[in-house]
């Protein structure tokens, strides 16, 4: 064992935040430690990392324990580049490599007959260089750099000048390389996009020593995790297996819990009516056997009955349909002075779909949902709505009117047809209860003020969901309640997402934006991860296939006629596109000259 936590108990004031936790982790385990926002995560690997002293248990670390830690949001200044940054983390390798240089230099110019002890220090630090991967390193560092998403460029810039989530790339960069024998990530996917997602789970996955990673990425552990700690409730459990095997067995466990608690009430009951029926006989041996019984129902131990899951409980409903076709994208493009993102784009959706927009970060998935909602316009094509189309958007930004109104306010300015129990009604579905409605906006996490806006978008009832990262700090459990309320939306759905098991569950549709270009993919993520090769053969191949091939519910038959009408359509979009260039050129020139 690497680490052994016994009973460990935390408490702040009179308040105890947990008590009687232990569990192990074992050498090269991978250890996922999951629980609600609040249960106290961040706050037990500080624990382990000897930041904070229990006040009961123990805990005990090997005698060779390394830790390697990135905490949310690491402190991390320097003055160096994102290279130098990364290399100087084996430093006995630099300077290796610096001493064989000067024992190059010195051979190149000194008598072979008087250079033995050159050589023979050569030949031993060459085989430790070696030894300790020193030929390897350089692209190691590379490679990392290159799987965190740092391009050639940047990596040559100084850390200083980096964005707080660029240098927490750089940070675990580092912790990577210095491959300590228990590495502890918490929210090590927060900053990164998917190819990056992707890119460090494959890392991990072969991961040649211990870990312990605090994510909400469901995907991310389900591919990782060997056992999962649950910590909620102010008590610890593990379950061995990954996130989807842990999800299973505790259900599995709270229904046998349940079954046990039902059926001893049960027999607990039929004592009672028993001995009551006895007593009331009024005869001596009738009452020595009602003492029995009662004597027999005093030894029994009560069970616990199973808790409910203190979480947010809510569904998404709509007040009337769309038509079949709810949005035409018409030759959609987007770009920003000199950063084209997308074009060309010709996209329908349909009624009842549930469609996810992936791609990496800054290729414009946000921007779309902008240009849906008329935020912003599009740079080129247009967007046509079918009938009866209402639109509910949720903004990843969770931008608010006013910050210093209350929760109850935002509702009832937003909704002012609800009266005061309806308003109280709806928040309490997202766990805004008593006096908590009458807190600013100002003052909530990020996880509550997206709770917020989603209680103002389930009082909308749209029919047509616009979702920009919907789980963002949002902690799993509620993550799990909006894939339900999802799933069971009969409206239309349009979201954008890094979170592949959301995706998995609820798309059946997935929308990939690569290289300007959207791949379409009918199913899920695990779906297109499986046609990706083929999909970018053929949109980005010369090729390109159409992206509505298989999206409507009832693909029509193509008729001469029809097909007619496409190819003229087609060349109309050309010639409407050729005519805008020419006119923007001969803008351009006047204002030149």
């Amino acid at each position: 064992m690497l680490l052994s936590l016994s009973k460990i108990a935390v408490r702040f004031g009179e308040e105890t935040l947990f008590s009687s936790v232990s569990f192990t982790v074992a050498e090269k385990e991978h250890l996922a430690l999951v629980g609600p926002n609040g249960a106290g995560k961040t706050t037990l690997l500080r624990v382990i990392l000897g930041e904070i002293s229990p006040e009961e248990g123990e805990v005990q670390r090997a005698k060779d324990l390394q830790i390697g830690y990135l905490p949310q949001h690491p402190h991390f200044e320097s003055h160096t580049t994102v290279y130098e940054e990364l290399f100087q983390t084996r430093s006995d390798l630099l300077d290796i490599e610096k001493r064989l240089h000067e024992l190059e230099n010195r051979l190149s110019v000194t008598d072979p007959s008087q250079a033995e002890d050159l050589l023979k220090e050569h030949d031993a630090l060459t085989a430790v260089y070696e030894r300790e991967g020193g030929y390897a390193y350089r692209s190691e560092v590379t490679g990392i750099l290159k799987g965190l998403g740092f391009r050639e460029a940047a990596a040559h810039e100084p850390v200083a000048s980096l964005s707080g989530g660029e240098k927490t790339r750089v940070f675990l960069g580092k912790l990577l390389l210095t491959k300590p024998n228990l590495l502890i990530l918490d929210e090590p996917t927060n900053h990164l996009d998917m190819d990056a997602i992707a890119w460090l789970e494959n890392y991990l996955s072969g991961y040649d020593s211990s870990l312990i990673l605090v994510a909400h990425d469901r995907y991310f552990l389900d591919k990782i995790a060997q056992k999962v700690v649950e910590l909620d409730g102010g008590t610890a459990r593990s379950y061995r297996g990954n996130y989807t095997q842990y999800a299973q067995k505790k259900a599995q466990l709270r229904e046998e819990a349940l079954k046990a608690y039902m059926k001893q009430q049960a027999e607990i009951s039929h004592q009672k009516e028993v001995i009551r029926k006895l007593r009331s006989f009024n005869r001596e041996k009738s009452i020595k056997r009602a003492e029995s019984r009662v004597k027999a129902l005093d030894k029994i131990t009560p069970l616990e009955k199973p808790q409910e899951d203190d979480n947010i409980h809510f569904s998404f409903a709509l007040d009337r349909e769309t038509g079949k076709d709810v949005l035409s994208l018409r030759d959609l493009g987007a770009a920003f002075p000199g950063a084209p993102l997308f074009s060309h784009a010709d996209i329908e959706i349909y009624r009842g779909q549930k469609v996810a927009v992936i791609g990496n970060n800054g290729t414009g998935k946000s921007t779309l949902l902008k240009i849906i909602t008329g935020r912003i316009p599009p740079s080129e094509g247009e967007l046509v709505f079918g009938s009866n189309v209402e639109i509910g958007y949720y903004d990843q930004e969770q931008g608010f009117e006013d910050m210093s109104r209350t929760l109850f306010d935002e509702i009832q300015m937003t909704y002012p047809d609800m009266n005061n129990t309806q308003v109280r009604t709806l928040l309490a579905a997202f766990l805004f209860t008593g006096d908590d409605v009458f807190k600013e906006i100002g003052f909530l996490s990020g996880g509550e003020r997206g709770k917020l806006s989603l209680a103002k978008l389930m009082a909308g009832r749209a029919n047509f969901l616009l979702l920009d990262e919907p789980t963002n700090h949002l902690d799993i459990p509620s993550r799990e309640v909006l894939e339900d309320a999802l799933r069971a939306y009969p409206g239309t759905v349009l979201f954008v997402s890094h979170d592949r098991y959301l995706i998995n569950r609820v798309a059946t549709r997935v929308l990939a934006l690569t290289q300007g270009t959207f791949l379409s993919c009918e199913g899920n993520y695990d779906d297109y991860l499986e046609q990706k090769d083929a999909l970018t053969a053929a949109y980005l191949g010369g090729e390109k296939a159409d992206l509505n091939a298989a999206a409507s519910e009832k693909p029509e038959p193509v008729t001469a006629a029809k097909a007619d009408w496409k190819e003229q359509k087609e060349r109309a979009a050309k010639a409407r596109k050729r005519e805008k260039d020419l006119a923007n050129t001969e803008n351009r020139i006047e204002e030149l000259e």
